[in-house]
């Protein structure tokens, strides 16, 4: 990690006051996002700016006072942030991405069912019933007579075959993570 900028040599008391604040800056910030690791963002965001505008500060008394004021303007920012997110999130109905992700599911389950054969029997098995039947894999375990154990390392080497058969089939596609896949027709 790179070490901070060093400020102007004028301002050494303002930088100092500061950092020796920076447990209560958190504690101030962490009340009201709920989370220390938003916190620590907000906060690391906000000793960037102060840093950048420390020479405009007269001494280090009034730094927490006009630092505390540029976290009540981060906070507002974050939330202004979490608000439009919240909003475009909710912009589609429930509806509309229930049948997006029915719609999706049934391409890449098409893709992933046509590539099960190409695999050990007992791999294809496993993939039909764990990730496309969505059956728990200890149920899945115990039908098969084997342990649950055998059944992830199992089901960890039958994915890694899978993977491989789509990137044999479906190029680059798969590699990297494509949503709208026509391989089939390449295939046929």
């Amino acid at each position: 990690m790179e070490p901070l900028a060093q400020a102007p040599e004028s301002e050494p008391a303002v930088v100092r006051a500061l950092v020796d604040n920076h447990r209560r800056f958190l504690a101030f910030l962490q009340r009201r996002v709920g989370s220390r690791a938003e916190a620590e963002d907000i906060l690391q965001a906000a000793f960037v700016r102060g840093l950048e505008k420390a020479d405009s500060v007269r001494d280090a008394e009034s730094a927490v006072a006009w630092f505390y004021r540029l976290l009540r303007n981060a906070l507002v920012d974050h939330y202004r942030r979490a608000s439009r997110e919240t909003r475009i999130f909710a912009a589609g109905s429930d509806a509309e991405a229930a049948t997006y992700e029915a719609e999706l599911r049934g391409e890449v389950c098409a893709c992933v069912r046509d590539l099960l054969p190409a695999l050990k029997p007992e791999y294809g098995e496993l993939l039909r019933r764990v990730d496309l039947e969505e059956q728990p894999v200890a149920a899945v375990a115990e039908e098969l007579g084997i342990s649950r154990n055998n059944a992830n390392v199992r089901l960890h080497r039958a994915r890694a075959g899978l993977r491989k058969q789509l990137e044999r089939s479906c190029g680059t596609c798969a590699t990297h993570g494509c949503l709208d896949c026509r391989c089939g027709s390449r295939r046929a």
